[in-house]
């Protein structure tokens, strides 16, 4: 059977199945893509590039119930969070074709003698992106958007248990009227995108997934000199120092830990509470995590739904389980229904255990005690992680110095899922290389080009 496959979670019915390409379906690709640099994306202007951006937008949110659906069917995710899905896919989009003039536009240098010189942007050629699972359009939009905002074309290759909205955002970008080969999706093999990675009409790769493939396909882009921007996962702390309403609190951990049913890279799965507001925070966290609903992703009132595949389930089953076996305590949940995994919480984690240094993703949490500033800065740096971090305190001083000393690539103040298009999103250490969304993004593979004229 095809590895491209349509694999309803909360079920397990096979729903479809899509052949994976042949091998001279890949030169195909890589002679579109390339082609429609050179014949469309050279001779195109921001502005035009940007008109057919903003179609793609205007798709997403004409096709919004479909395109929702599809992703329930594929992973599962409760209907609510599918359709926000595609409304921040849709806002991502629009925001490129909002600033692509601003992205392209020259950027002039201060120089110390005679005459001018400017950085000028331009494309590099064909892209290939490796998109994962867990947000099957958002994860798109923000490489896509931008790289064709700056006149790069894209080869995606989708996770295999997308092939269906995979090819309903090719469709998107074919009916706003990009040409063949601007945006071109591909169902293959791991070893077809080596292929991809390693033909000189290749410019560069981008991916978002686990650790394990960042790290294969960093190694394969450096073999051929590409260069590679790296979206991997996190284990983010959501610290807690001062507070005057410890509800809104615990309802925002709870709405970021609970959020795409626990699978989101940039999720809190730490919770580290200053000794003095343990036990409240605790008491409420856990409770709101034995009330969150858990059930069929297109049931109006399912809070979270199955995760992505049973093997997912599986696989977070497996950690629960040898952490109790460790000696951490299993306050609520740790118990699986094939692909559902009810909400959890673990206490009494120490350094030694493999959760203390591992990533949960799925609806689990943990939670720390700690008796300072210092203790809680030095916890949640005490990782191989860096994506995204939260930090509550109503003191403004205090906030500046625990900004200032976490290792992460984005800090969030007394405030959850806050992401906005307008925002760079990435990390650092094993979280990743690069930044996503925000206008660092269009920065990520382009031509910085240095344009030197002397004095007339």
């Amino acid at each position: 059977m095809s590895a491209y496959a349509v694999v309803n979670p909360a079920t397990g019915e096979t729903l479809a199945t899509y052949p994976t390409m042949t091998d001279a379906e890949v030169e195909v690709a890589l002679a579109k893509a390339d082609g429609a640099h050179s014949d469309w994306a050279r001779k195109t202007t921001p502005a035009e590039r940007a008109a057919l951006i903003r179609k793609v937008a205007e798709l997403h949110r004409e096709r919004r119930d479909e395109l929702a659906a599809i992703i329930v069917r594929e992973m599962g995710k409760p209907l609510s969070h599918a359709l926000g899905e595609v409304d921040f896919a849709a806002d991502i989009t629009e925001f490129y074709a909002d600033n692509a003039e601003k992205v392209t536009a020259d950027q002039p240098i201060e120089i110390l003698g005679e005459g001018t010189a400017v950085i000028r942007r331009s494309s590099l050629g064909a892209l290939l992106g490796i998109m994962p699972w867990n947000f099957p359009y958002y994860q798109v939009a923000r490489f896509a958007a931008p790289n064709l905002a700056v006149g790069n074309t894209i080869i995606l290759k989708h996770a295999p248990q997308c092939p269906e909205s995979a090819a309903a955002i090719e469709q998107m970008y074919l009916d706003a009227g990009f040409p063949e080969g601007a945006y071109v999706n591909v169902y293959a093999t791991n070893e077809q995108a080596a292929t991809f990675i390693a033909d000189p009409r290749v410019q560069g790769v981008s991916v978002t997934g686990s650790e394990r493939a960042g790290s294969a396909v960093a190694a394969l882009a450096g073999q051929h000199l590409k260069k590679v921007a790296l979206e991997l996962g996190g284990s983010d702390p959501f610290i807690v120092m001062s507070t005057d309403d410890m509800d809104t609190v615990v309802a925002g951990a709870i709405e970021a830990r609970m959020d795409n049913s626990g699978q989101s890279c940039n999720a809190p799965k730490r919770f580290i509470i200053l000794d003095s507001l343990y036990d409240e925070f605790a008491e409420k966290f856990i409770a709101a995590t034995k009330a969150t609903v858990m059930g069929d992703p297109f049931a109006e009132g399912s809070e979270i739904g199955p995760l992505s595949s049973l093997l997912a389930a599986e696989r977070l089953e497996a950690q629960i389980d040898k952490a109790v076996e460790q000696g951490a305590t299993l306050v609520t949940g740790g118990k699986r229904t094939g692909a559902f995994f009810e909400p959890t919480v673990l206490t009494d984690v120490v350094k030694g255990m493999d959760v203390y240094k591992e990533e949960l993703f799925g609806p689990a949490s943990t939670l720390y005690k700690v008796s300072s500033e210092e203790e809680a800065l030095g916890l949640a740096n005490d990782t191989g992680y860096g994506l995204g971090s939260y930090v509550f305190t109503t003191d403004a001083e205090q906030a500046e110095r625990m900004a200032n000393g976490i290792d992460a690539g984005m800090v969030y103040v007394n405030c959850v899922l806050a992401d906005s298009p307008e925002l760079p999103f990435g990390g650092v250490k094993r979280s990743g290389t690069s930044r996503e969304m925000g206008l660092l993004a269009a920065d990520e593979f382009v031509n910085k080009k240095l344009v030197r004229v002397a004095a007339e």
